[in-house]
């Protein structure tokens, strides 16, 4: 990924130099790069990146200059690739990774290509004018590429590298001794005007938040409320009792909740606390929840619904509150196997009890339970199934040895590796029937295809069903109808409760026959 070019030091002898050394080849070389075609321009972009990283004679002083020039070149193509990665419906398991591997490879390069011209510059001695100017530009640029990072691994539920937090922190460490932590500078893109310090800060908000239950979409949003909201959030360099977490720069670790004070005084440890901005968040959510518009300063990078928003502000309210949520039920640790059916198809099939206690010829996946509660339980998987496994994904679980199905719902997914995953699964019913519901005002009952859905028997009050439709099923002037026992029933629309991209759960009202 973002190689082809990877060689190019060795079509160009020592003598010559590197062409990116020479500001007039650099701006002839930036101002060829493809327009209208962000993957080849990525790939190009890619290439002379890697050949900064093996041009041993390339002067130091113009390094910085050829990297920034690259990274505006594919700030525009970088947009372009992440709305189709964020926004794009049903995205292709093969098309995700490529999206994927382009960003956030890309942004890694970048950071390791900006970490080695630091080094360079840090052992040739810094220079007055290098101290004032480059120094700070380029440790900003290199902690907003870390933090791109952190994102990208984020929007694939992680592992986020071990080693990221220490980088960072090194260069708020290297900011707070030169004097320019704070000292605000453009480097355009999304940041735009921005310093060492503020880009720490939302990376160190951003870990906060817990972003392992929201969708990539959703956590793209939360980062962008986070940076609104940024100056309202308090980061003293004391403990101070109202404090939520802590950093220790100088540890490769990332933010940890401030459960009790840390066992020594430190230099390089700096606090968080929510401030100002818990309460402005919870003021904005009121205004969405009661209909009312987004302010016009929040930049959000596109115009979206309230209902896509709200969500995203209710996890914030949450997580970054003064005292951070905590579990609703008990854990408790136990080591069982659970068989594992994804989608909604499936789970009417395991639910129809037409095929016995196991389904014949349906893909059943083992997952071993660790832990559980009244609400769930979490499970870890030691191979990570096909692309449908991620936050949202209905689930049919059978616990081993057992003959009953329940149905539940991924809330949480963490990658711990390539090829092993945490999830956190809330159990939404253990009482379920399938049933095919077709539309009541249809001409002919019998010509109609029923719709496959899943009927929630359990935590409905008086006269009124939750039920599990496909995706885009739920009208609210459409009622449906079904057969049981031989008898008709009718449920008209109340709501919509929860929408993902695997299923539709929504309130009916029973209607007597």
């Amino acid at each position: 990924m973002l190689n082809k070019m990877g060689n190019l030091g060795g079509l160009f002898e020592k003598r010559h130099g590197h062409p990116l050394a020479d500001a007039r080849e650099l701006q002839h070389i930036v101002s060829e790069l493809p327009k209208d075609n962000a993957f080849k321009a990525m790939d190009e972009i890619g290439g002379w990146l890697d050949s900064l990283l093996v041009a041993e004679d390339f002067p130091v002083d113009r390094r910085f200059d050829a990297i920034r020039h690259l990274e505006d070149a594919a700030v525009p193509h970088l947009r372009r690739l992440a709305r189709e990665y964020l926004h794009t419906v049903r995205l292709s398991k093969a098309e995700e990774k490529r999206l994927w591997a382009i960003n956030g490879g890309f942004w890694s390069l970048l950071a390791k290509v900006y970490e080695q011209t630091l080094d360079l510059l840090l052992a040739r001695g810094l220079t007055a004018e290098t101290s004032k100017y480059i120094l700070p530009a380029l440790c900003t640029r290199l902690l907003a590429a870390l933090r791109a990072v952190l994102k990208w691994e984020q929007f694939h539920y992680g592992p986020t590298p071990a080693d990221l937090w220490q980088r960072m922190g090194r260069l708020v460490l290297l900011a707070g001794e030169h004097g320019f932590a704070s000292r605000v500078v453009n480097i355009g893109g999304v940041s735009g005007n921005t310093s060492v310090l503020a880009e720490y800060r939302k990376a160190m908000v951003f870990q906060a938040a817990s972003m392992d239950s929201l969708l990539p979409l959703e956590i793209e949003l939360a980062e962008r409320f986070i940076v609104h909201f940024l100056s309202r959030f308090d980061f003293p360099e004391q403990a101070e009792h109202d404090c939520v977490y802590w950093v220790d720069l100088a540890v490769a670790q990332p933010p940890l909740r401030l459960a009790r004070m840390p066992a020594e005084a430190k230099a390089s440890l700096r606090f968080f606390r929510p401030g100002a901005a818990h309460g402005e968040i919870q003021a904005l959510l009121g205004l969405l929840e009661r209909g009312g518009d987004l302010p016009e300063d929040i930049m959000l990078g596109a115009q979206y619904p309230a209902k896509a928003l709200i969500p995203v502000l209710r996890h914030l309210a949450a997580y970054l509150a003064p005292i951070p949520p905590q579990r609703r039920h008990d854990r408790h640790r136990v080591k069982h196997r659970m068989s594992v059916l994804n989608g909604l198809v499936n789970a009417f099939v395991a639910f129809s009890g037409e095929f016995g206690g196991r389904p014949a010829g349906l893909q059943i996946e083992s997952w071993v339970v660790e832990n559980v509660s009244r609400g769930g339980f979490g499970a870890s998987l030691n191979s990570i199934p096909g692309e449908w496994l991620k936050v949202g994904a209905l689930l049919a679980l059978q616990p081993e040895g057992g003959e009953n199905w329940l149905l539940g719902c991924v809330r949480r997914y963490h990658r711990e590796s390539a090829t092993e995953a945490r999830v956190g699964i809330e159990t939404l019913a253990r009482l379920i029937e399938s049933v095919e519901l077709r539309p009541k005002m249809a001409s002919s009952y019998a010509a109609v295809a029923g719709i496959p859905s899943l009927l929630l028997l359990e935590g409905n009050p008086p006269g009124e069903l939750r039920v599990i439709l496909p995706p885009y099923t739920f009208d609210p002037r459409e009622s449906y109808e079904y057969r049981q026992d031989g008898q008709r029933v009718v449920l008209e629309p109340l709501v919509v409760v929860e929408h993902t991209n695997d299923y539709e759960l929504a309130r009916y009202r029973i209607v007597p026959a």
